[in-house]
C-alpha cells in the first residue's frame, strides 16, 4: 500500500490506523498546495489528501479508506464483526466523524486561513462554531457512560476517525467547558504511540 500525505491533514487518520494494525506501507509525503480559485488540487493521483494505492485500487476520502483498509487488511482487528451492533456504531462514527464533526471546523479553517475574509462574517464564522459545538455534544452524551472508546472499552477504527477530529477542535479551541469527557477522551488518544507516530510524519 501506497499513503499520499501531507502533514497534520486527515492522512493522520490513515496513518494511524495504519501503525495501530501493524501494516506494512509506504509513505509518499506531499506539500499541501493552498487553494486559489479552484477546488483543492494536491500532487496525487486523485488530487486529494489522503489518498491509497493499494496495489492500483486507487481510493480518496479518509472515512473510505479506513473501511477499505480494516476490510481487506484488517484480519478482524479494530473493528466489530459485520452485521453486528456493533459494526453498525462503526460505520456511523466513521461518517460522522468527517461529514458532521468536521464541517464546521472545515468552514473556519477556509474562512480564516484559505479566504481571509472571517472577520467580515460574523454571523456565518458563530454559526459553523456553533456546528462543531453541536457535534461535540453528541461525542459528549457518548462518553457520559465512563467508556474509553466510542465503542465502548476497545479502541477501535472509528477512534481512528473521530480521535483526529476531536483533536482538531481541541486545537483550534472549540472545546469547550461543558466537553470534559471528550477532552478527557482526545487526550486518552494522544498517549497512543501509533497517533504520536502519525502526528510526527
Amino acid at each position: 500500500m501506497k499513503l499520499y500525505h501531507s502533514p497534520l491533514t486527515r492522512s493522520v487518520r490513515v496513518i494511524w490506523l495504519l501503525e495501530e494494525l501493524g501494516l506494512a506501507y509506504e509513505l509518499e509525503t506531499v506539500t499541501f498546495t493552498p487553494p486559489t480559485d479552484g477546488p483543492f488540487q494536491q500532487a496525487t493521483p486523485s488530487g486529494k489528501i489522503p489518498t491509497l494505492d493499494d496495489d492500483g485500487i486507487v481510493l480518496f476520502e479518509s472515512g473510505a479508506i479506513v473501511e477499505w483498509i480494516v476490510e481487506r487488511h484488517g484480519g478482524g482487528r479494530l473493528t466489530p464483526a459485520i452485521g453486528t451492533p456493533g459494526r453498525a456504531a462503526l460505520l456511523q462514527w466513521i461518517h460522522f466523524a468527517e461529514s458532521t464533526g468536521f464541517i464546521g471546523m472545515g468552514c473556519i479553517a477556509w474562512h480564516t486561513r484559505f479566504r481571509n475574509d472571517a472577520d467580515k462574517l460574523p454571523e456565518a464564522m458563530a454559526d459553523y462554531a456553533s456546528w462543531v459545538k453541536g457535534a461535540m455534544d453528541v461525542v459528549e452524551k457518548t462518553l457520559d457512560d465512563g467508556r474509553p472508546f466510542l465503542l465502548g472499552d476497545t479502541f477501535s477504527a472509528a477512534d481512528c476517525m473521530m480521535g483526529y477530529t476531536v483533536s482538531v477542535a481541541g486545537w483550534m479551541g472549540l472545546l469547550g467547558q461543558e466537553h470534559a469527557r471528550v477532552a478527557a477522551y482526545a487526550a486518552r488518544l494522544a498517549e497512543r504511540p501509533a497517533f504520536q507516530k502519525a502526528l510526527s510524519i
